[in-house]
């Protein structure tokens, strides 16, 4: 089957966001055969997205690999942002780190990282507006969930600090799939908990290239960028994407207008 191409936000204004909301006909002139169909779920990335990004990640990560006598620019983690940071320390360990040990090499390496994280995370704060802006997607019946390169005690514990379990119908990280961002499968995983069968009814934000990846590698009807983490604005638009945020704080009102923007289909 399929979707229409203006199907997912134009039809997200007022009302029509609520989930199971009937489908909505396609404007008069409009190039598509099939009715829109209601957004259902937000997926939000944790990191950069819902909680402020400080470097804490990166220097974190390119500490544990300095300890251990592996060099990481900062240029070569860039392009890693987003990603499942165990994969990260695999990749540069079979890269670059001794033939012998590699396994070893990797759980200590990733140890030393997840220590460090943990500790620089334990006052975490959001992202300015970042509440408000869930309590109001929330309020508009929208089910939703979070992914995340972290692993699951790093993730527990930044929700548990903020107190925002219960906004969530599932958080997915990067222990739950075989493969992170770019790979789309903590998104499956997503609309699995939330038992949402169509990805056209899926809006996924991030604020890193691998996040619009994903979400365009799983076909979700809709990818929003936010420039209030780790990629710059103009960076996130070289992605395929349904629009560019300065910050989650502003999805709400994105929803509302029904913006005719573009999605990932």
């Amino acid at each position: 089957m399929r979707f229409s191409r203006r199907g997912i936000l134009p039809a997200l204004a007022g009302g029509l966001v609520t989930a199971g909301a009937a489908a909505q006909p396609v404007p008069p002139g409009g190039d598509d055969d099939d009715p829109p169909m209601a957004l259902k779920l937000i997926v939000l990335d944790i990191g950069g997205t819902l909680i402020g990004d400080h470097g804490e990640v990166p220097d974190a990560m390119l500490g544990a690999f300095a300890r251990k006598g592996i060099t990481v620019t900062p240029q070569e983690f860039s392009g890693w942002r987003g990603a499942s940071k165990r994969g990260m320390v695999k990749h540069f360990v079979e890269d670059r780190g001794p033939r012998d040990g590699r396994a070893a090499l990797q759980e200590a390496i990733y140890a030393d990282f997840a220590a460090t994280a943990s500790k620089a995370y334990q006052n975490v704060q959001p992202i300015p507006g970042a509440e408000k802006a869930l309590q109001e997607l929330a309020a508009m019946k929208l089910l939703l969930a979070t992914t995340t390169g972290f692993d699951r005690l790093l993730t527990t514990q930044v929700l548990s600090h903020l107190g925002w379990q219960k906004y969530f119908v599932a958080s997915i990280t990067s222990d739950d799939v075989v493969d992170g961002r770019p790979a789309p499968y903590m998104l499956f995983r997503a609309m699995e908990a939330a038992h949402v069968n169509e990805t056209a009814q899926v809006l996924a934000v991030g604020d890193t290239p691998l996040d619009l990846q994903a979400a365009n590698n799983g076909g979700m009807g809709a990818a929003i960028g936010v420039w209030s983490g780790a990629a710059t604005e103009s960076r996130l638009r070289q992605e395929r994407n349904s629009g560019v945020l300065p910050s989650v704080a502003e999805l709400p009102g994105l929803i509302r207008r029904g913006l005719p923007l573009s999605h990932c289909r």
